[in-house]
Order: structure tokens, then sequence, then C-alpha cells
């Protein structure tokens, strides 16, 4: 079998065991929602109001967006790589011509179809159900490209907890602790204005930003986007390569 046919292979087999989880399903496409008939719909933004949500609606589509590119491929493929460990399946796979870096790969392109298709959505629900609006461009082309390598980056930050936590339950501790404060601290929700001159670098140093920067320049601000997709890419390659160096071999 080809390296395409064998990624190939994988990937199917992912997306069935994701469609046979019910429970993954319905976290993956409702839980966002909900985030936003809350934080959308119900709190609504207060563009005089000063503190949280005092922007227009329109620059809190990254921090939703965020929230499916984020939270899903850390615990998918954290969990995954748990339930295979329990199962022995590293052992059975490493038998086969299947290498780590292919396995990584194919259950990568599950999650950038997964996530996709729920930013997909988030993005319309948004967009219904607040008063943002998008800026229509020629740029809105690149939104896909910035979710896709977005998540590519956290598949590969899922492989490593993955392979660092001793059970299922450890990967959804560390994947959540984790996430929550690159959720919040990432320039999605938080402006850089509510938080101190000297945690700024910090902000910086989150790949989260690069995401939240491009995609709000695409959405609604109108501004260069290049810069940030381009340091979000060198970024995705790097945390798969070592992603897929930490997916385990054998157990």
């Amino acid at each position: 079998m080809t390296r395409l046919g064998r990624i190939r292979t994988e990937a199917l087999a992912a997306a069935r065991s994701f469609t046979r989880r019910r429970t993954a399903v319905f976290f993956t496409f409702f839980f966002p929602v909900i985030l936003v008939v809350i934080f959308g719909a119900l709190v609504r933004t207060q563009p005089t109001g000063g503190g949280l949500f005092a922007e227009p609606a329109g620059y809190y589509i990254p921090g939703y967006l965020a929230v499916v590119v984020l939270f899903t491929p850390l615990s998918r493929v954290g969990s995954e790589i748990a339930r295979h460990r329990d199962g022995g399946r590293f052992e059975k796979l490493a038998t086969t011509p299947l290498s780590r870096a292919e396995w990584l790969l194919a259950h990568t392109l599950v999650n950038v179809g997964i996530i996709g298709a729920a930013s997909l959505l988030i993005l319309g629900l948004v967009l219904g159900v607040t008063d943002a609006t998008l800026i229509l461009s020629p740029a809105l082309a690149v939104l896909p490209v910035f979710v896709a390598v977005a998540v590519a980056l956290f598949c590969g930050l899922g492989a490593v907890l993955g392979a660092l936590a001793d059970s299922q339950d450890g990967v959804i501790a560390a994947s959540n602790t984790v996430a929550l404060p690159l959720l919040f601290l990432s320039e999605t929700f938080v402006t850089p204005s509510l938080l101190p001159e000297w945690f700024l670098p910090a902000v910086a140093a989150s790949p989260l930003t690069y995401f939240a920067r491009g995609t709000r320049a695409i959405t609604f601000e109108g501004g260069a986007w290049a810069g940030d997709l381009l340091v979000l890419t060198a970024l995705a390659a790097g945390f798969l390569a070592v992603g897929a160096y930490a997916v385990p071999r054998t157990e």
C-alpha cells in the first residue's frame, strides 16, 4: 500500500470512530453553539460600556472560532492516543507500514474536516444571532486556511499531551489546563488593553494569538494577515513534527 493509501485508510477509520461517539459529536458541534447563544445573543456586546465584551460583535468572531479550533483537536487527538495505548493498538500498528507521522497526519486531516464544518456552523450562527458582520473581500477565501493550519497545530500539541498523560482522564485534564488560559489570553475574548503590560509578551507567545489576529484582520478589521499566517504555519509545522515524534511506537 502506498503512503497515500495508508493515510487514507487510517483517516477513514478515524472518521468512522468519531461518528460512532455521539457524545464527541455533540460537544464538537453544540458546545460552541451554546457559547455563542449565551455570550452573543444573551449577554451581547456593549461597545461603549468598557470591560469584557466592550468591542463590537465582529471583534469576537475569532474567539468563537477558537473554541473548536483549540479544544477539539487537543482533546480528540490526545484521547485517541490514550485509547490506542490502553488498548495495545500501537503494538499492532508497529507491525504495519503505517508510520507515526502518517498516523498523526491522518487524524489531523479528519480533525480539519470536522472542525471546518463546525467552524462554518459557528460563523453562520454568530452572523445570525449577533450584530456581527463580515468584511466582504477576497481575503475571506483565506479564512479556511487559517482554520486548517490552526487545527493542525493543536493536533500536534494534542499528540504531545496524549503521549505525556497516563490516561484518558489525564489527557482531558491536561488539555483543559492548556486550552482555557490560551482561549482567554490570546487576543480572543480579552483585549490586550485589559491585561497588564508585563503580560503582553506571553500573549505574543501564544500560537492562538496569531490565529485570532489573522482571522480578525480578515473578518473584522480588513488589515494585513499574511504575517500571522506565516507564523502560524511555521508553528504548526514544528508542533506536528514534535507531535509525530511523541506518538508512541509501542507501550
